[in-house]
């Protein structure tokens, strides 16, 4: 079937807007790219119905995430193990559904008919609300919000303290609205049949720009501010271990005590820079914590050694009171300066289909990715670790991988007392992708928001010390094996806006998009019945 040229500009506008936006998640830090991502699919969208829309936007999302979460194919079928005809299907499942929240974006946009000029807030808007949307819903995958493409550009995302990423994904849509608006009144284009006029064109790149310079001159100030204080609230030395073991090999029983002797040779070493903790990634420790005795007690005398304290990734279990059973735990140890347990950090937030199986009782046919170990438990929220010295106090916040890409967990933290952050994991899994990088991005906002310090332990990378203004201070490679030993400044103070209210921008985007569409809704049945 042969389309008309008004259908393949349609199509060629979504397609490019979701191979843009996705560039903007790549490794070559091409973040600008988002700018111009939600412009492309309006243009795509504006001469179309609703239930088009609808389509064009799925389409766009779905060309969208296929390109963000490729790396899913290589994690499913290497580490799966699933056959590659299964891995891709899975990830087009997935991706399927995570455009449908695209494909709600363009026909919530195209149902309400507001003039062109007020796109520049009806866009975020509605991004936003989705966005928001997409955090909790079916147990939540916030990957790869609009915002975080920025995190690159420390001036542009110091707002993320007031209204956090959401904000951020709020400037970049109005920005992008604000170009479209220009570009089509300079191509004599319409929106939902209106001529974008001359004042729409400049109210928009006025709203563009005014946004961009509010936002900016917000970030420089903030920075400027960090810069000019006198002290920090305190120095807390920390050394990460990045010791590179290959996933396939991290649960052979042959290679445990080989990865062992590598952390702890790491770690001693580290140990020579006198830090007040060292830190190792999510499950360095590959057996349950006191179920091996003998290995247990080498992680113990290793803190004891050093005469440092050591935040170890190790699964735990307990006993069910009520039965014979054991409760699993993706956990990270506090162990102190005498090698004993000064306490424990249970994950919180699991990842579905690799550390439990959702609906595993209708679903008796679907495994895990980690077949190595069984369905975890979550962990009690709220639970912070003692990560000072004798000087001084600090808490520590733990992030135990996945978690970190939810920011209302992180401010949890926080609001409950944290002075820092630690997230740990095994990124193993990604490859050579895109994936660790646009995972790091997710830590970078965490410390903007809370405006407190992160510190990253990864397997195989990446690693690093973010500090409380979102700048990358230290940070490793991809598959290298290293150790970081950087100084901490603890921000102390009270916590930021976004802390306090992280609610906010995101729910009252949600509620203004809901009233809108039910509004628009309504209009719409009305002009059927009269009709």
């Amino acid at each position: 079937m042969k389309l008309s040229p008004e259908k393949s500009l349609s199509l060629f506008f979504c397609i490019a807007a979701g191979v843009v936006l996705a560039c903007a998640f790549d490794k070559i830090g091409a973040g600008f790219a988002a700018w111009f991502a939600p412009g492309l699919l309006l243009a795509g969208i504006c001469r179309v119905r609703r239930r088009a829309a609808f389509l064009l936007g799925v389409l766009a999302g779905f060309v969208h995430y296929l390109l963000l979460l490729y790396w899913l194919v290589t994690t499913m079928h290497r580490y799966g193990p699933m056959p590659v005809w299964l891995s891709f299907f899975a990830l087009l499942l997935l991706a399927f559904y995570l455009a449908l929240y695209t494909g709600v974006f363009a026909w919530a946009v195209t149902l309400v008919p507001v003039r062109p000029v007020f796109l520049v807030v009806w866009v975020p808007v509605c991004w936003v609300a989705l966005e928001y949307a997409k955090t909790f819903l079916f147990t939540g995958f916030p990957w790869g919000l609009a915002g975080y493409s920025q995190y690159r550009y420390p001036v542009l995302i110091q707002s993320a303290d007031l209204f956090g990423v959401y904000g951020v994904s709020f400037f970049v849509c109005a920005v992008s609205a604000g170009l479209f608006l220009f570009f089509m009144h300079l191509f004599h284009g319409r929106w939902q049949n209106r001529l974008v006029g001359r004042g729409a064109a400049i109210a928009g790149l006025l709203v563009a720009a005014g946004l961009f310079a509010a936002n900016g001159g917000y970030g420089i100030f903030r920075l400027a501010e960090q810069d000019a204080a006198d002290r920090p609230a305190g120095q807390l030395r920390v050394s990460v271990i990045q010791a590179n073991i290959e996933q396939s090999l991290k649960w052979d029983d042959a290679y445990v005590e080989a990865t062992l002797d590598k952390y702890i040779r790491l770690s001693v070493s580290a140990a020579e820079k006198q830090p007040d903790l060292v830190v190792w990634p999510e499950t360095a420790v590959p057996f349950y914590f006191f179920h091996d005795s003998q290995r247990t007690r080498r992680v113990l005398d290793t803190a004891e050694r050093m005469q440092t304290r050591l935040l170890a990734g190790a699964p735990a279990y307990e006993r069910q009171e009520e039965s014979s059973g054991l409760d699993l735990f993706n956990s990270a140890y506090l162990i102190d300066v005498q090698g004993r347990v000064a306490g424990r950090y249970d994950k919180v937030h699991l990842v579905p289909f690799g550390e439990y199986v959702p609906l595993k009782k209708w679903l008796p046919f679907v495994g895990k990715i980690v077949p190595e170990t069984g369905d975890f438990s979550p962990g009690r929220p709220g639970r912070l670790l003692s990560a000072g010295n004798r000087d001084m106090g600090a808490d520590m916040g733990v992030q135990i991988c996945y978690e970190i890409i939810f920011p209302h967990l992180s401010a949890a933290m926080v609001r409950a007392g944290a002075d820092i952050l630690v997230n740990i994991t095994n990124d193993a899994w990604f490859g050579d992708t895109s994936a660790p990088f646009q995972h790091f991005s997710m830590a970078v906002f965490r410390a903007v928001e809370n405006r407190r310090p992160v510190v990253r332990a990864a397997n195989t990378g990446i690693s690093g010390f973010i500090d409380s203004a979102g700048r990358i201070r230290a940070s490793s490679g991809v598959f290298q094996t290293t150790s970081l030993t950087r100084d901490v400044a603890l921000a102390g103070g009270e916590v930021a806006f976004y802390t306090r209210c992280s609610h906010l921008l995101p729910g009252l985007c949600a509620a203004a998009a809901l009233v809108f569409v039910l509004a628009g809704l309504r209009k719409g049945l009305r002009s059927r019945r009269a009709s």
